[in-house]
């Protein structure tokens, strides 16, 4: 049987890729997973763009000076839209999209790191959606949330330690009043 828990575990974001390409299947397994993403009220307010050339690869790279630069060795990044007008929950059902790549590509054994997008600068007086809208003439109203590269693994890293789980962040039946947690 399959164990959820353990590819959960196992799913770290990995960003040093090898060279090896992703073959069409595993590229259009991990489409799907993100097509199969629940939506609010069925509504898809979703959309991706898959890009693979080394090019654009590279030139998305630069949407966030610094710290998307690995997006440049990726061989796949998905960028991942949604459509404020189609629905309201276009942040939240990307979101879902999003992770569901990612778990698939854990699952084929392919390494994959999520580049926020939504809310962040590519510079003083453009934003990195903005970039990349250009980049990609992407149309209004759809707006950019994410990009997730993927790639074969470099080399794997250590799996996360349910040791080392964050307990002090749940709560059962209410939050815990405000002089416990001074």
């Amino acid at each position: 049987m399959f164990n959820f828990q353990n590819l959960l575990i196992r799913r770290r974001s990995i960003r040093k890729f090898s060279e090896e390409l992703l073959s069409p299947d595993e590229i259009r397994i991990i489409i799907e997973a993100a097509l199969l993403s629940p939506t609010s009220k069925n509504r898809h307010s979703w959309e991706f763009i898959a890009v693979e050339e080394k090019e654009n690869l590279a030139k998305l790279s630069a949407c966030k000076p610094g710290s998307a630069l690995f997006i440049a060795d990726a061989v796949l990044a998905v960028v991942v839209l949604g459509n404020p007008l189609v629905s309201d929950a276009w942040v939240e059902d990307a979101s879902i999209a999003a992770i569901n790549m990612q778990l698939q590509a854990e699952e084929l054994g392919i390494g994959s790191c999520w580049v926020q997008v939504r809310n962040r600068n590519y510079s003083d007086r453009v934003s990195a959606g903005e970039y990349i809208n250009e980049l990609l003439e992407i149309p209004m109203p759809l707006e950019v949330l994410c990009v997730i590269a993927f790639g074969k693994k470099e080399k794997e890293r250590a799996p996360a330690d349910l040791d080392n789980l964050r307990w002090e962040k749940v709560h059962i039946g209410t939050y815990p009043p405000a002089h416990d947690l001074i």
